[in-house]
């Protein structure tokens, strides 16, 4: 599992970084709102919507959100288009409500309907907003596609940084205080740490090689922090709907991954953080 897992990877992470940075905006919106939509699909099977036609009937309802976006701007310049903004913002502060939701493990837990309802519209806060996030920052000037693939390998560096800091140290800084027991038991605050290390060392290294001024490197080292931050939330509300669901993976899309929804979990609530925190830190 470990040898299809890492091969995967290698043959993902090249493709992802190549539509970063050789795709104009719209041809990778075109793509990225296909992934998104596939985690979505895998969201509202972990929402106890087990009917097909109930959960094409909200996918295809999801699909006309993000068409009526990109209708409604009028624009082809995304950077500009103030619904692609404010859906940003949307999707910021439904993740600070996602945090206690965290915090509330029984909520929700049901197989109810006003607990199948919520979840159905927390996907839609977490997937259309990210997918607005993602045009917004690809389509910044100047450099926007080399911001965007800096929000990659932030998660890419965080979690590699938890994994092995985890194994490495776990339980010993903090007498065996687990990060989130309940939700994801094997997650570590000691891990939480390691990653947050080394994606302070990606976000260093990416500023300067994007030349971002000496005065902007702390807004842009507290951003890159919480975006950090953000995104093992998102990797532990998706843990958190799993446990409700009772299941171990979103899907088996992707070999040795599972499915679209775990490799992009953290990444919903990745993007709309960093997105909002680059316009307000100006950078």
């Amino acid at each position: 599992m470990t040898k299809i897992r890492v091969l995967t990877a290698l043959v993902m992470a090249p493709a992802v970084i190549a539509a970063v940075l050789l795709l104009p905006t719209g041809w990778l919106m075109l793509l990225s709102a296909v992934v998104f939509l596939l985690a979505l699909w895998e969201w509202l099977r972990l929402a106890d919507l087990e009917d097909t036609l109930a959960r094409s009937i909200l996918l295809a309802a999801n699909l006309g959100l993000m068409v009526a976006l990109v209708w409604g701007s009028k624009s082809n310049v995304v950077r500009s288009l103030p619904l692609f903004q404010l859906a940003v913002v949307i999707g910021a502060a439904w993740w600070c409500c996602a945090l206690l939701w965290l915090r509330h493990f029984d909520f929700a837990s049901g197989s109810q309907t006003g607990a199948r309802l919520i979840k159905l519209g927390a996907a839609t806060l977490a997937v259309v907003p990210a997918w607005c996030a993602l045009a917004v920052i690809h389509a910044g000037k100047p450099h926007g596609p080399q911001w965007l693939l800096l929000v990659l390998l932030l998660i890419w560096a965080a979690d590699s940084g938890a994994y092995f800091t985890g194994r490495k140290f776990g339980g010993r800084w903090f007498n065996g205080r687990k990060l989130a027991p309940r939700i994801s038991p094997n997650k570590t605050l000691e891990g939480m740490l390691g990653g947050i290390a080394l994606a302070m060392v990606v976000a260093v290294g990416g500023a300067l090689l994007l030349q971002a001024p000496l005065g902007k490197l702390p807004g842009i080292l507290l951003v890159a922090a919480v975006t950090v931050l953000f995104s093992v939330a998102g990797d532990l509300f998706e843990s958190l709907l799993k446990r409700h669901a009772d299941v171990k993976d979103s899907g088996t899309l992707i070999p040795g991954h599972g499915g679209v929804l775990d490799r992009v979990d953290s990444l919903l609530a990745a993007l709309p953080i960093f997105a909002l925190g680059k316009v307000w830190m100006g950078f």
